[in-house]
Parts: C-alpha cells; sequence; structure tokens
C-alpha cells in the first residue's frame, strides 16, 4: 500500500535507456562492453586509408576500428533495474544517428579524453540542447596527463550541477560508478526532490 508520501512521487522506470557518447577514440566501445552482462553488439568497422584526412587520430593513434552505428550492452543494477546501453559513433559523419539513439533515453554519459577534451562538446552542445541530463565522465587513458575535476570543468565551461568523475572504461566496477551516478542525477533532473513529509 502506498502512503500519502509516496502518492505524488514519480517511479524510475525498470527498463532504462542511456547513451554513452563522447568524441572519436574516448572509449566508448570499451565502457559499454566491460560493464555489459550480455555479450555487446558492436558495429564497428576497421579504419583504412580512405579515412586519412577525414578521420583525426591525433593522440589515438593506435586505435585501429571505428563504431559506425552502435554499440548496444545490458546491465541490471540491484534486482530491479535494467539499463540498455547505446553508444553514439563519435566522428561527425555519423551523427546523424544521434537523433534516433536519443529518444527515450533517461540521460547520457559523455566520455572525456583529456587528450582531446575539444572533442566533447559536440556532445555536451547535443545534449544540452535537447534538455537531456548528462554526466561527464574521465577517461584516464594510460600515460595521459592527469587533471583535477575543477581543471576540466572549466575546460569545458560545464554549469557546477552537472556531475564530473574519473572512471577507467576497461574496469567494469568504474563503469558501473558512472552509470550509477548517471541515474541518480538524471532522477534529481527529471524527477525533483521527494515530497516533503510535513
Amino acid at each position: 500500500m502506498r502512503s500519502d508520501r509516496d502518492a505524488g512521487r514519480v517511479t524510475l522506470p525498470k527498463a532504462i535507456k542511456i547513451l554513452v557518447a563522447g568524441g572519436f577514440g574516448a572509449g566508448k566501445t570499451t565502457l559499454v562492453g566491460s560493464v555489459s552482462e550480455i555479450e555487446p553488439l558492436r558495429t564497428e568497422e576497421t579504419l583504412t586509408h580512405q579515412g586519412i584526412g577525414i578521420d583525426d587520430l591525433s593522440g589515438v593513434e593506435g586505435k585501429k576500428t571505428t563504431t559506425v552505428a552502435m554499440d548496444f550492452g545490458r546491465i541490471t543494477i540491484g534486482d530491479d533495474y535494467r539499463l540498455y546501453l547505446f553508444g553514439t559513433p563519435g566522428q561527425e559523419r555519423f551523427w546523424f544517428l544521434w537523433d534516433e539513439l536519443a529518444l527515450g533515453a533517461l540521460g547520457a554519459v559523455v566520455l572525456a579524453d583529456t587528450r582531446r577534451l575539444a572533442d566533447c562538446f559536440p556532445s555536451l552542445d547535443y545534449f544540452e540542447r535537447r534538455e537531456t541530463p548528462f554526466i561527464v565522465a574521465v577517461n584516464c587513458f594510460d600515460g595521459a596527463r592527469r587533471y583535477d575535476l575543477d581543471e576540466v570543468r572549466l575546460g569545458l565551461t560545464l554549469h557546477e550541477d552537472i556531475p564530473i568523475v574519473m572512471c577507467d572504461a576497461r574496469r567494469r566496477e568504474s563503469g558501473k560508478e558512472v552509470l550509477i551516478t548517471l541515474v541518480e542525477h538524471a532522477m534529481r533532473m527529471r524527477l525533483g526532490p521527494a515530497p516533503s513529509s510535513r
């Protein structure tokens, strides 16, 4: 039985769609793959010489493949919630897919690579325009210079209400913390504070 206190509260859906966005080579495919409890669906193609002059590989010279449509994975949080993860393609020529992928999403994780921080701006602009709740997760690449979160916030000119977290997209537990942070933020943004019991 629901109490008067709970009567006006909107509950979180049991199936939650989340986008994972960010620049080319920021670790989106890696994050989806590391947290997914199912074999992730990947639409990766090998980078070829035809991408020379189109794909900027500075800072990610070792990258051999790229997502051309989406990545898809699923993770269960607790006993109640299933998160369906959709990784977006990073290159501009595939941005036309974002509108379809964003339909019905609770929120988004924007992965940031401090070696190529400006690559985040298209994702940030996109979610701000759509008023989609998002957080920024700074993917800590081996050998990359470390910045504190205040420096990243300043570099991205982010409002103080938008959470920024450090992560290692290769580690499942780190990825889960990123997703939990996003869900909590999206709940605050979309549902508002719980009604007062007074």
